[in-house]
C-alpha cells in the first residue's frame, strides 16, 4: 500500500466548500467569544461555588467548540480515510515537533490542564513565585491577575516542570494567615484567646471553617499565626489587613510588647 503524498490528501476546494469552511470557522469563533464574555459576566452575578463552577465551564466549552469545528472542517478538506488521516497527522506532528516544540508542548499541556484542572478560573495560584487569581485559561497560557493588578500570562508548559500552588482549588474560600511577633515575656494563653476573638469578630469571616492560632517560640520572641477563612477568596487581602490591624490593637490593650528583630553587626 503506497503512502499518499501531502498534495494528494486534500480535496479540490470549490466555492461552496470554501463558504462552508468560512461559516464553520466564523460560527466557532463567535461561539467561543460569546462564551468567554457571557459566562464570566454571569459568574460575576453569582457568589461562592456557583461562581467558580460557571467559570470552570469556560475552558471546557471552548475546547468542545474547537474539537467540533475541527471534526467538521477535516472531512471537507481531506478524504476521511485511515490512511490519509495517519499520513496527515504524522506530517503535521513531525513539523510541529521540530519547528514549534515549545508551543506544541504548551498546547498539549493546555489540553491536559482543562482535563485535570490543576487550576480553574477563579482559583488563586502561585507559579514560579507569581501569585494571583486565574482569570482566563487559554489553549497556550493561563492568565492571572496579581494583587497589584498586574496581568501575567504563564505558558501551560510550566506545569511540566514547576510546582503549582493552588490556594483554594475550586472552593470560594481559602485560608488566610496574619502573623504577629511578640516579646517572649507575656501570657501566651491570653494572647492566643485575644487573637481568636479578633478573628471571630471580623466582618469577612466565614464561620463554617475553623479558626486556628499556632504558636512558635523563636530565640528573639514568640511567633503567632492566626489562620482563618474569608467569605470569598477575593476578600483575602482585606481580611488579612483587618486581622492584622485589630489584632495588633487588641494585643496592645493587653499590654503585650512586640518583638524586635536583633540587629546583626557588620563585620
Amino acid at each position: 500500500m503506497e503512502t499518499p503524498t501531502l498534495a494528494e490528501l486534500f480535496h479540490t476546494l470549490g466555492t461552496g466548500t470554501l463558504l462552508e469552511l468560512l461559516l464553520i470557522v466564523a460560527l466557532a469563533g463567535l461561539l467561543i467569544v460569546s462564551a468567554q464574555k457571557l459566562l464570566p459576566w454571569l459568574a460575576d452575578q453569582l457568589h461562592g461555588k456557583q461562581r467558580l463552577y460557571l467559570l470552570a465551564i469556560v475552558p471546557l466549552l471552548r475546547l468542545g467548540i474547537l474539537v467540533a469545528a475541527f471534526l467538521l472542517v477535516v472531512p471537507r478538506v481531506v478524504e476521511p480515510s485511515l490512511q490519509n488521516m495517519v499520513a496527515l497527522f504524522g506530517t503535521v506532528g513531525l513539523a510541529l515537533g521540530f519547528a514549534m516544540k515549545d508551543y506544541a508542548s504548551s498546547l498539549i499541556a493546555g489540553i491536559v490542564a482543562v482535563g485535570e484542572m490543576p487550576y480553574r478560573n477563579g482559583d488563586w495560584i502561585e507559579v514560579n513565585g507569581i501569585y494571583g487569581e486565574v482569570t482566563h485559561i487559554g489553549m497556550r497560557t493561563v492568565e492571572i491577575v496579581t494583587p497589584d493588578d498586574s496581568r501575567v500570562s504563564i505558558p501551560h508548559l510550566r506545569m511540566w516542570t514547576d510546582p503549582i500552588f493552588n490556594a483554594n482549588c475550586g472552593r470560594p474560600q481559602l485560608q488566610c494567615v496574619a502573623d504577629f511577633y511578640l516579646h517572649p515575656a507575656h501570657d501566651a494563653l491570653a494572647a492566643k484567646a485575644v487573637l481568636q476573638d479578633v478573628a471571630l469578630t471580623s466582618p469577612y469571616l466565614h464561620f463554617d471553617d475553623p479558626i486556628m492560632v499556632t504558636v512558635h517560640e523563636k530565640p528573639w520572641g514568640t511567633h503567632y499565626r492566626l489562620k482563618a477563612y474569608p467569605i470569598d477568596a477575593r476578600q483575602q487581602f482585606r481580611f488579612i489587613s483587618d486581622l492584622t490591624v485589630r489584632g495588633k490593637a487588641a494585643l496592645t490593650r493587653l499590654g503585650v510588647r512586640f518583638a524586635v528583630a536583633p540587629v546583626v553587626a557588620e563585620k
